[in-house]
């Protein structure tokens, strides 16, 4: 299920329900995956209850509990207000932009995380955005370029503990 509580330009929910379908099928994902586009307040107030930081993030990741991952996969929480910022920033659409943070979040979802993995994830999701045509990923970008706000930190994550990459 997709909830847009924010709008993105060109970025349907159809467009975006099937392009999850084709992300959690290619990163061989099973269950059911809920996305939620909202608002940078909304995201400081997530990342806040489930990760203890006081500021907006991209996107988090909540893996389904143990024992119902069959039926859900979990959750992915998107600002839509930092994707279209990043999206300008890096030159390319913001719906582009949503589509690489739910890639990037199914990944999550599917147990991959880069901050241990030797490289693992990032391979995983260049292999997949060249075959869902999707520009430069998250964990490509370099942290030292943005701002200290912006780190690439990501904390090891179990049951509803929520996920966060920020480029």
């Amino acid at each position: 299920m997709v909830i847009f509580q924010k709008r993105v330009a060109d970025l349907t929910e159809l467009a975006l329900t099937r392009f999850l379908s084709r992300a959690r099928q290619s990163a061989g994902l099973r269950g059911a995956v809920n996305v939620l586009l909202t608002s940078s307040a909304e995201m400081k107030s997530l990342n806040r209850r489930f990760r203890n930081k006081d500021k907006p993030t991209d996107v988090l990741s909540f893996p389904a509990e143990s024992g119902v991952q069959e039926k859900s996969a979990g959750e992915i929480a998107i600002s839509a207000e930092i994707a279209i910022q990043n999206a300008h920033s890096l030159g390319h659409s913001p719906a582009e932009e949503v589509k690489i943070l739910v890639l990037h979040g199914v990944l999550h979802l599917r147990g991959y995380d880069h901050e241990c993995d030797n490289g693992q994830m990032a391979k995983r999701e260049k292999r997949l955005r060249a075959q869902l045509h999707l520009p430069l990923g998250l964990i490509e970008r370099t942290a030292p370029e943005r701002s200290s706000d912006r780190s690439s930190e990501r904390p090891s994550a179990s049951g509803r503990t929520g996920r966060k990459h920020q480029p």
